[in-house]
């Protein structure tokens, strides 16, 4: 078939095709989307992206949750221009890397120290490499169909993975204290380290917080074995609490992995711990080429310190409230059941009875069509730059794209209720 000369983003796709195993990978993927997704993109400003084409989104996806601040924040790429001048990967890290982990401790109520890397799977793999070290133990409980990287112990996927790669593994039910006892049974002797997302956030499903009783749980239990509590915090941190995302919940963990929203989309990822695990982390062996890149550290440093200024959660939180009470008041208008879960900052919506997503692709579709960036099951992402008159500009997109989607939905023979 043809591709037509103003459609940069499939002449893309085909010439990667050629040259990229599948055209893509990973969670990047378009084919992951209903068809008629943007796969390129070529620049972002605030809360706003541009495709390939040319075509401008209000963004709820933000780069997949690095851009807690909006894109091209000007104090932020301004502090890593100033250090790309000075330099970037070095013989050794710049005195940043000490004025970051100096930062991330004072803001992280239980960080005695800090490790950096580049994305989230280095981070969680450390915790637990760390956990090991600490303990003189092997296995690690993990909720189920909870994601902690792309890597094969933790990996979504078994193409590739063998059995003894995940040997050590314990599976557990999120916010379910009696599976995370019997876990903790089963482990014995063995156990190294429990660890838990920020909160239960598996695509296509409702999202749920953890409740203080799972959460005050899962301490006692690490405390009782001596072993580590780690919160995966790749996703969530920053946007929940800026001293991590079980603060919210009363419970400190001995290890978190962060990364996503730590730099403002600069790549960068961070290990924070306890003092009960600061020998082990000094015994493991992690490290890359690029791991104490200075840019990125600046970037980290302008962002954490914007963040603490400006009071960007409470904002985040406000401006997810008025996004979710407009979206459900249009959804109720029209008959739609509507689920929206997960916190106000990282939401995510399902439509009842929608198993195929016939109904939450059309919507999206229908939303994509007029400039509002929606991902119809993954978790989603506000930033800083989302404001009250975006959000309004948002809602008055979903009260078209929901009249739409109910419209084809009715005339396909399907009622938009689910029923």
């Amino acid at each position: 078939m043809m591709v037509p000369a103003n459609d940069i983003d499939m002449q893309l796709r085909r010439r990667a095709q050629s040259v990229i195993p599948g055209g893509m990978w990973g969670h990047q993927h378009v084919q992951r989307l209903p068809e008629g997704y943007p796969q390129y993109f070529t620049r972002g400003e605030g809360c706003r992206t541009w495709d390939a084409n040319g075509r401008s989104y209000i963004d709820y996806l933000c780069a997949w949750g690095p851009m807690i601040l909006g894109y091209n924040d000007p104090d932020v790429e301004e502090a890593a221009a100033r250090q790309r001048i000075e330099g970037d990967g070095l013989n050794g890290p710049t005195p940043l890397l000490v004025d970051l982990a100096e930062l991330v401790v004072e803001t992280v109520p239980h960080a005695d120290w800090a490790l950096f890397s580049k994305n989230g799977t280095d981070a969680t793999t450390a915790c637990v490499t760390i956990a090991r070290a600490g303990t003189g133990r092997r296995k690690i409980l993990i909720a189920r169909g909870a994601y902690h990287g792309a890597i094969p112990w933790c990996s979504p996927s078994v193409v590739g993975v063998t059995e003894e790669d995940r040997a050590h593994l314990i599976i557990y039910d999120y916010n379910d204290i009696a599976s995370l006892d019997a876990a903790v049974t089963e482990a014995g002797a063995d156990l190294a380290g429990i660890l838990v997302s920020a909160f239960k956030h598996d695509v296509g499903k409702e999202h749920v917080l953890p409740t203080r009783e799972f959460a005050a749980r899962a301490r006692e239990l690490a405390t009782n074995a001596n072993a580590a509590l780690i919160v995966d915090d790749v996703r969530a941190g920053f946007r929940l609490d800026l001293g991590g995302s079980w603060e919210l919940v009363g419970v400190r963990p001995d290890l978190s992995a962060w990364s996503k929203a730590i730099a403002n989309g600069h790549a960068l990822a961070a290990v924070t711990g306890n003092d009960r695990f600061r020998e082990a982390a000094t015994r493991i062996f992690t490290t890359g080429s690029f791991w104490t890149a200075g840019v990125s550290m600046a970037a980290s440093i302008a962002t954490i310190t914007k963040l603490r200024e400006t009071g960007a959660v409470a904002h985040m939180q406000a401006m997810g409230r008025r996004l979710r009470e407009g979206l459900q008041k249009q959804a109720d208008q029209l008959g739609f059941k509507l689920h929206q879960s997960g916190p106000s900052q990282m939401p995510v919506f399902l439509f009842e009875g929608d198993d195929d997503r016939r109904i939450g692709n059309r919507f999206c579709l229908e939303a994509l069509e007029r400039g509002v960036y929606f991902h119809p099951v993954h978790t989603m992402f506000l930033s800083a730059a989302h404001t009250a008159a975006i959000i309004d500009e948002t809602l008055e997109v979903t009260a078209e794209a929901l009249r739409a989607t109910a419209n084809a939905i009715d005339h396909e023979g399907m009622r938009a209720t689910g029923s």
